[in-house]
């Protein structure tokens, strides 16, 4: 009889290095600073693992209550007393009264979260002290990964102005990834990241700053690179999904050693693509893996430990189905929703797609173009009722290739000066050559 075990990333992580701390091929001390745990817990799993295979690493207490939660009722009746008793008091204070008359059995942090749920206290938002410290580098290979996008003039003027997406490791110093892309979105990181994790694996943490691919930096959920994922972009939301941390930089210094890259690679890089006489994009991709083997053998530096902090893509790591737009959608009870501007039909094939009322649905934009609609992993048939030609919206890293898109659509310009003052005229294409 098959039994279904509910384990979590972190424990379903943690299968391939006690194999491995099983088969002797690494210490229980390797082992134990590879999971952050001690080594007297290390040995204690590696034990379970042996005695009782996977599912002895499944938490015993899962899907139990604590015995020590504190019912609601408790919490009601003190948040009662406080408000009724102790109007405008803090909860250091209240809780101070409540103890002397025994009315009151759990922390002050407690009664300080329950009553700012309950709006009886407005917590304090204290800044935290600016303190620019030098940082060592970390210990491992994939522990900490330093990602940025350089909008530079790689080709001189035999192309416009693009940008290269930089993946650095920060204990070594090896380029990762490198990538020729456009501009920095949402569909060019996830691109770019697929090529890495396709070739590394998993890295612990990757160090972006604060743009608005990596972070939700306005109140507006719905824009193009945001998403209905509780306040995630769509690379965070993604990030999530892999277990990959998102450590974002408060400051350009923050995060150095990218930044420096950047700067050397505007000086070798193009004179390296000059060199080879390389003009375009594609070309340039093309010949980034062999720079970044010469990089790497040059200037990269051996680190603290030999182990590779790497994870491999597990099974349920389908980069497919995670680096891609999605949002979440509520079926109207005509079996309609709305999304991009654009009106979707459910087809009904059978009865069950009448009961998708009011239900909520994935909208699936994947990088081939294609759009999917799926509820509970089952893809959904639809029919395009009406688009709307939407609205131009991009950030100050797109706003050029936008306006230089307008300007091939539109025709050229030039000036004139007539008494003195410059008139700019415009001169529009001529549409009987298109093709």
């Amino acid at each position: 009889m098959e039994r279904i075990i509910n384990m979590s990333t972190k424990e379903l992580d943690r299968v391939p290095i006690l194999e491995q701390a099983v088969k002797s091929e690494i210490t229980n001390q390797v082992g134990a600073k590879q999971l952050g745990v001690s080594t007297r817990h290390f040995r204690r799993l590696k034990r379970t693992y042996k005695k009782e295979g996977i599912q002895g690493l499944a938490h015993k207490l899962r899907n139990r209550i604590s015995n020590r939660k504190i019912s609601q009722e408790e919490i009601t009746g003190v948040l009662n007393v406080v408000q009724t008793n102790y109007g405008g008091f803090g909860p250091t204070l209240a809780h101070e009264k409540l103890s002397e008359l025994g009315s009151i059995n759990f922390s002050v942090e407690k009664l300080r979260q329950e009553m700012i749920k309950a709006g009886l206290h407005k917590g304090k938002h204290r800044r935290k002290a600016d303190v620019h410290q030098p940082r060592e580098r970390r210990e491992q290979l994939g522990e900490l990964v330093q990602a940025d996008g350089s909008p530079y003039a790689w080709f001189d003027d035999k192309a416009p102005i693009c940008n290269l997406l930089v993946f650095i490791d920060d204990a070594t110093g090896k380029l990762l990834w490198l990538q020729f892309v456009e501009s920095e979105s949402t569909e060019t990181y996830f691109n770019a990241l697929e090529g890495y994790l396709t070739l590394h694996g998993k890295p612990l943490a990757l160090y972006v700053d604060k743009h608005g691919v990596f972070r939700v930096n306005t109140t507006k959920l719905n824009s193009a690179s945001t998403s209905d994922n509780n306040g995630l972009t769509q690379f965070g939301r993604a990030m999530k999904q892999l277990d990959i941390e998102l450590i974002f930089a408060n400051s350009p210094q923050a995060k150095g050693r990218v930044e420096r890259v950047n700067a050397t690679l505007q000086d070798r890089l193009t004179k390296e693509l000059r060199l080879k006489n390389i003009s375009s994009m594609e070309e340039g991709n093309k010949f980034l893996p062999q720079f970044i083997k010469a990089f790497n053998a040059k200037f990269a530096v051996q680190p603290k430990s030999a182990v590779n902090a790497h994870r491999p893509l597990l099974h349920k790591d389908n980069l497919n189905e995670i680096l891609c737009m999605r949002n979440t959608r509520v079926v109207s009870k005509n079996l309609t929703l709305q999304y991009q501007n654009t009106t979707y039909l459910i087809d009904v094939e059978s009865r069950s797609e009448y009961l998708m009322r009011k239900a909520q649905v994935d909208i699936v934009e994947q990088r081939n173009g294609e759009t999917a609609i799926t509820y509970h992993g089952r893809d959904l048939k639809y029919t395009v009722m009406n688009i709307v030609k939407p609205q131009v919206e991009c950030d100050s890293k797109q706003v050029n290739k936008v306006v230089d898109r307008v300007k091939v659509k539109q025709g050229k310009t030039f000036e004139f000066n007539l008494l003195g003052r410059t008139f700019l005229l415009w001169r529009k294409a001529d549409i009987s050559t298109w093709g």
